[in-house]
């Protein structure tokens, strides 16, 4: 079995090296890159996780639909698809970036510390969720504006980095669930993406296709 591995990174975004992720996330956990991931079904209702009661960092933790790690020389928007596929057996489509320079730490009850360059993207699934257990303890699809609400006003318990994700999502909402883009040419240095993704004016609105 190969090992998997983070790409460590600096605070300006540069790569800096890699790490196996088994031995990266401890109580001085070194920055690395991650990504965050919302999916919406056609109804415009977000899809919610409960992270296994098993893992390391954050567990039983309401959060985002997903999160992950690309690996070195692995293109984001392609980690972010993979990720969905092996976390919730989902598939995506209009999956866009929307923040792409988040930045976040974050120290769980157990003393475990998340320390992440986290880009944000959100998609639609065009499947249903089957969660591996090992990753997801439950699953369940909200309404966006009753999650914004409720977790902007401190009534939803959500991991750290979601509430702040979501605290900056709002601002750059355009309508119920949809978001203004942000072009992959913001995304960090250490960032892999693939020629010809478009840029701000060519990403299309997910809202059209739901």
């Amino acid at each position: 079995m190969s090992v998997e591995l983070v790409i460590l990174v600096d605070e300006a975004g540069n790569a800096t090296g890699s790490a196996p992720k088994a031995t990266t996330h401890h109580a001085q956990t070194p920055l690395h890159l991650a990504f965050s991931c919302y999916v919406f079904d056609r109804a415009g209702r977000l899809l919610l996780t409960q992270r296994a009661h098993d893992k390391s960092t954050f567990p039983g933790v309401w959060t985002n639909s997903f999160c992950g790690h690309p690996s070195p020389g692995e293109d984001i928007f392609e980690a972010v698809e993979r990720r969905a596929g092996q976390e919730l057996g989902l598939t995506l489509e209009a999956l866009t970036l929307a923040l792409p320079t988040f930045r976040y730490e974050a120290t769980g009850a157990n003393g475990v510390r998340e320390n992440e360059l986290c880009p944000v993207f959100t998609a639609i699934a065009t499947s249903d969720a089957t969660p591996e257990a090992s990753e997801v303890a439950a699953v369940e699809w909200v309404g966006w504006s009753s999650v914004r609400d409720e977790v902007l006003a401190g009534e939803r318990d959500v991991s750290i980095w979601c509430a702040a994700q979501i605290a900056e999502l709002a601002g750059r909402e355009l309508a119920d669930g949809t978001f203004l883009p942000a072009a992959p040419a913001d995304l960090p240095p250490a960032v892999r993406h693939p020629r010809g993704r478009p840029d701000r004016s060519e990403l299309t609105d997910p809202a059209s296709d739901m």
